[in-house]
């Protein structure tokens, strides 16, 4: 059986919010065998995204942020996208993120879609209203995310809350968080 290693990528323009709250609760349910990787789009933020796809120009090879995250998606062996509900969608930090798997698509010899078809991808947010239908374009965008590369769909965790510490107060979430991640890979 192959080590798992959970790679949580954090898109909140803030610490320790509800989603990461969420997903921590999640992961202390991981067996002690799977490896846990925590990364924060804050501490490796992303210049804007320039799209050389249809120019003479290649892509130059990741440095700096670029690569740490790049190093850090192939490794996993299943992305959870830890991202509050932003206007409806994800928070800008988590698209940028996703914008620059277009240019990993172009990258010789690092054979990204291939790679990435093998993972799993989990979604957990946080969200403030009360109908979970609000979080349908950020678990679809992930979803046809996962589609496109030939990965497989592990599930969207919600949990409702707005001020920080909020979502503790959400027993359904919180006990589907305990078996959020158990049976499911």
């Amino acid at each position: 059986m192959t080590e798992q290693k959970f790679t949580f990528l954090i898109g909140s323009a803030r610490r320790d919010g509800n989603s990461e709250t969420l997903a921590r609760r999640a992961a202390a349910a991981l067996p002690p065998e799977a490896d846990q990787q925590w990364l924060h789009h804050q501490d490796l933020p992303l210049p804007p995204f320039v799209d050389l796809r249809h120019g003479d120009i290649p892509f130059p090879e990741p440095q700096g942020a670029e690569g740490t995250l790049l190093d850090a998606t192939l490794s996993a062996t299943d992305l959870v996208f830890v991202a509050p509900l932003y206007w409806y969608g994800l928070p800008a930090a988590t698209k940028l993120y996703l914008d620059y798997w277009s240019a990993w698509l172009r990258l010789p010899g690092r054979d990204f879609k291939a790679r990435m078809a093998a993972k799993t991808f989990w979604a957990v947010t946080a969200i403030s209203d009360d109908d979970d239908r609000m979080a349908e374009p950020l678990v679809g965008t992930l979803k046809l995310t996962t589609d496109y590369l030939g990965a497989r769909w592990g599930g969207a965790l919600l949990g409702h809350g707005n001020r920080p510490g909020e979502v503790l107060g959400d027993n359904l979430a919180l006990e589907q968080a305990r078996h959020f991640f158990v049976g499911r890979n």
